[in-house]
């Protein structure tokens, strides 16, 4: 079980070498939304939510709610910046958290202008030691579709382990109709 001074360390900021996470904030709507539609042809093929293209009203709404989840420790995302915080360039953050086991997932995305440049393996390497020495979590999980490889690679660059392929796990998320297949990794503790 996660203890009280876990959860009381998770930070509303991390910064790593080139970049800087921090917790979603509703005045970052016109960012979000600039960042999202400049990739939704990239996004729609991997995430359910970039099915259409996102609004400010939207994007503020899902900020007020993000917040109020990372507040309350329920989902930890972060929006992914440039250094010096001008530009959003992406988002990743804690999903699936169980703080019982204690345990969690990592998903990321990068803005298409901003991809090929090491940032999300940069974002996962420096979330995973947080979850992993700082918020003391014993399993945490990085999940993509095989078709995915850049994201498939991460995982697998950072001494992940491959703990499944599971075969029709989910449906595309352009298509319904279509079955499409989810790869676990995993670091445990």
């Amino acid at each position: 079980m996660v203890t009280a001074d876990a959860l009381n360390a998770v930070p509303d900021e991390v910064r790593t070498g080139r970049l800087l996470l921090r917790r979603p904030d509703p005045a970052d709507a016109r960012a979000l939304v600039g960042a999202v539609n400049a990739s939704l042809p990239e996004l729609q093929r991997w995430m359910h939510w970039a099915q259409h293209p996102m609004t400010e009203d939207a994007s503020r709404e899902n900020l007020r709610a993000a917040a109020e989840k990372f507040d309350t420790r329920e989902n930890l995302r972060y929006h992914v910046w440039n250094a010096s915080g001008t530009e959003l360039i992406g988002s990743s953050g804690y999903h699936a958290l169980n703080w019982l086991v204690p345990r969690g997932e990592i998903g990321y995305w990068i803005a298409t202008p901003h991809t090929g440049r090491g940032y999300a393996r940069e974002v996962a390497q420096v979330l995973t030691d947080l979850a992993l020495n700082t918020l003391r979590l014993r399993r945490l999980e990085i999940r993509c579709d095989p078709a995915n490889e850049r994201s498939a690679r991460i995982p697998a660059a950072l001494g992940y382990t491959l703990d499944a392929h599971l075969v029709n796990d989910d449906v595309d998320p352009r298509d319904h109709t279509r079955l499409r297949d989810t790869l676990i990794f995993s670091k445990v503790q």
